[in-house]
């Protein structure tokens, strides 16, 4: 059993695709159709940058999503890899919208469309109020709700990303952010790193941004997707289509079960992972939660010659 993996927003850097782009005409050609709809040099953006405009919500999603599929786009386009090689997918937060586009349940197009509104949602939620998020090493469920009880005072703060052991992710308002920042030690959390994105992300907080991305669901047409794909609110695969969108409005503030859905695809045998795809995070992740797992991150098209990925398969 193969699955195929996709990043979220946090992966993104300067420079990704670079290979793809310059040897690919696949990957060209996908770039050329998401900057067509975007009214914005796509390509040039992943290339060149500036970082501050990258690693904006509204302009991140897009790009990261058309990136991993520039990249399978180029692995069918040199027989490295098949649709049909792959029995299940799933992607963190915004990569379950890639997840949809590689099952066949919404259109290239119609998800840059949908990514793009999802990123101006959560960036004016994010201008809305001070707020962020932190990665807590070092603990547990438990633990992460504990802090969150504990420091929220009159604040949102809440646990946000579950991705994997002794690695949780805290959304909330930029007061307890920093309550918790001061009292890490005291709170028995190793450390609490603040993570580069724009606002409480998976909270409540994200709520005034809701509204926008269901109004761009509602404008395109899903199908059943042709393999399962995860959910990250119920860490099991999507049900019937007329569910996949409550979901995904419910995404944008429930917390992320990443490691659980990692644990249910490793309970199925699951032990074959591919990440196209910047960064490299999910293949870091999975090497926590199930060591045995082998995972391929594929980040430049040398790697398919060299057969790993970027030091990263494991």
């Amino acid at each position: 059993m193969r699955a195929i993996l996709f990043p979220g927003q946090g992966a993104q850097q300067v420079g990704m695709c670079r290979s793809f782009l310059a040897e690919s005409k696949a990957a060209r050609e996908l770039f050329a159709r998401a900057s067509e709809v975007l009214a914005l040099d796509l390509a040039r953006l992943c290339l060149d940058g500036p970082e501050a405009e990258l690693e904006k919500t509204d302009r991140c999603q897009p790009a990261i999503f058309v990136c991993s599929a520039a990249i399978v786009s180029a692995l069918e386009e040199r027989g490295a890899y098949a649709r049909a090689d792959f029995d299940v997918t799933a992607g963190l937060s915004l990569g379950e919208y890639t997840a949809l586009w590689f099952a066949g349940a919404i259109g290239f197009e119609d998800c840059v469309r949908v990514v793009r509104e999802r990123g101006q949602g959560m960036q004016l939620a994010s201008e809305a109020a001070p707020s962020g998020m932190l990665a807590l090493l070092g603990a547990n469920e438990e633990l992460a709700r504990s802090v969150c009880d504990k420091r929220a005072e009159r604040d949102v703060l809440t646990p946000a990303n579950f991705l994997c052991p002794g690695n949780i992710a805290i959304s909330g308002a930029r007061a307890a952010l920093d309550r918790v920042t001061a009292n890490a030690r005291a709170d028995g959390v190793r450390k609490a790193i603040p993570l580069k994105v724009a606002g409480a992300f998976h909270s409540a907080l994200m709520a005034p941004g809701v509204p926008q991305l269901e109004r761009a669901l509602a404008s395109v047409r899903l199908t059943a997707p042709r393999i399962p794909v995860l959910s990250n609110v119920t860490a099991a695969p999507h049900g019937a289509v007329e569910s996949i969108v409550p979901r995904l409005l419910q995404q944008v503030t429930s917390p992320v079960r990443w490691e659980a859905s990692m644990r249910a695809l490793v309970a199925q045998g699951c032990l074959d992972y591919v990440e196209p795809g910047p960064g490299g995070v999910l293949t870091g992740l999975l090497a926590k939660i199930e060591p045995t797992a082998r995972c391929r991150n594929i980040q430049k098209i040398e790697d398919l010659a060299a057969g790993t990925a970027s030091g990263a398969e494991r």
